[in-house]
């Protein structure tokens, strides 16, 4: 369930996050909930054996649902070592 929370930011801050969001193709709401979420389980621990570097990749990707890591794979060496 969504619940709608209001923020007091500095607009430039504000700015530039839209501005972001917008070039990954992410709503700002998005983009700070799955912060939150980040953190909320940096602070219980659950994410001790992840490197900051990965952590802040952290919801960064949208994925397709079904999607088939080692089909894909297949056709992209497939694609690259068998052409003519």
């Amino acid at each position: 369930m969504n619940t709608k929370l209001t923020l007091t930011i500095e607009k430039t801050v504000i700015d530039q996050a839209k501005k972001y969001a917008k070039s990954k193709k992410r709503s700002l709401s998005d983009l700070i909930e799955n912060y939150l979420k980040a953190i909320s389980q940096e602070e219980i621990g659950l994410e001790d054996e992840l490197s900051p570097l990965i952590k802040s990749m952290k919801g960064a990707f949208n994925t397709v649902d079904n999607f088939n890591t080692k089909e894909e794979l297949s056709n992209i060496l497939a694609e690259k070592y068998l052409k003519e």
